[in-house]
């Protein structure tokens, strides 16, 4: 390693974080230095060239027990740590810090994963555990046996998400502009105890009738492009569903360029399309963004009538 002394101590001490999770049989990624973002180019931007060359290769895909390769990677920055939690037979709870948007009076998800145990008439479980950089905690378990258990949003209540296939945790000793991932249980993670792998496994309640989303007025041909293309993306297949949120995005961006939908609205509305049809939340986001960035980028001026 070359570089100067506090570098070559950053990469070491990453490098070590990442080792040790390996060692645990677990799947690693590398993340963007100092971020949570994985490292590498997002589907939208691949070029379809060298490990890419049949195809994009997710950061699951390309997470690796192979403590060579994750040598090599670290020699060269010092990438934060992330755990792909499918491959590595891992669904952890993820219990979120409040927001200063947050309304007021709102559970952080710490909380809220307390009144679900209560209600449960269950303690609450003691197995590994993160406290995340902005003060949350990361629960780690085994997936059950003969079930593979997605990444959910809000599923089990607010402020608390879940991770496993299709999604990743920025694992301990990674450092962000909020603090620095620490571990404060060290034991072995336990299995998912039964009452939450039925609350993660029941089907919700239909939805009746199509997607509602707030009306913005003078924008109803916006709003139901919104809706019609968030529909295009939860009923995508398997395969297909970050192209097809690339594109919906990238459509509906032109109404965001014209003043017909907050772009706020636009990126929640398809958050939730995208998580719900199984695509990762960090995922979702970087696509929402950079597909609603290209489309107001290059939105041509809108047709008189």
């Amino acid at each position: 390693m070359n570089g100067d002394r506090s570098t070559d101590r950053a990469r070491l001490g990453l490098l070590a974080w990442a080792t040790q999770a390996v060692h645990r049989g677990w799947h690693v990624i590398t993340l963007r230095p100092g971020d949570k973002r994985p490292a590498g180019h997002a589907e939208q931007y691949c070029p379809a060239t060298g490990r890419c060359a049949d195809g994009h290769r997710t950061p699951e895909q390309r997470a690796t027990t192979d403590v060579e390769l994750l040598v090599a990677a670290w020699e060269q920055a010092p990438y934060n740590v992330g755990v792909a939690t499918g491959p590595s037979g891992l669904l952890v709870i993820d219990l979120d810090t409040l927001k200063p948007t947050d309304p007021k009076g709102t559970p952080d998800g710490a909380t809220s994963f307390a009144a679900l145990c209560e209600r449960a008439g269950q303690a609450a479980p003691d197995t590994y555990r993160v406290r995340t950089a902005r003060g949350g905690e990361h629960l780690y378990f085994t997936q059950p046996p003969g079930v593979r258990l997605h990444s959910t949003a809000g599923r089990l209540a607010k402020k608390i998400d879940t991770r496993g296939w299709g999604g990743y945790v920025v694992a301990a000793g990674s450092t962000t502009p909020d603090g620095t991932y620490t571990v404060v249980d060290h034991r072995e993670p336990v299995p998912l105890p039964e009452w939450l792998r039925e609350a993660l496994t029941v089907a919700p309640a239909a939805v009746a009738g199509p997607l509602r989303l707030p009306v913005v007025a003078g924008s109803l041909a916006a709003q139901a492009a919104l809706e019609a293309e968030c529909a295009a993306v939860a009923g995508a297949a398997d395969g297909t569903r970050n192209t097809v949120l690339n594109r919906s995005a990238f459509k509906v961006g032109r109404f965001v360029a014209w003043g017909d939908l907050p772009r706020h609205v636009v990126e929640e509305a398809f958050q939730a399309a995208g998580e719900s049809a199984g695509l990762a939340v960090a995922e979702c986001r970087t696509t929402i963004r950079s597909a609603l960035d290209g489309s107001i980028r290059t939105a041509r001026p809108r047709e008189a009538a």
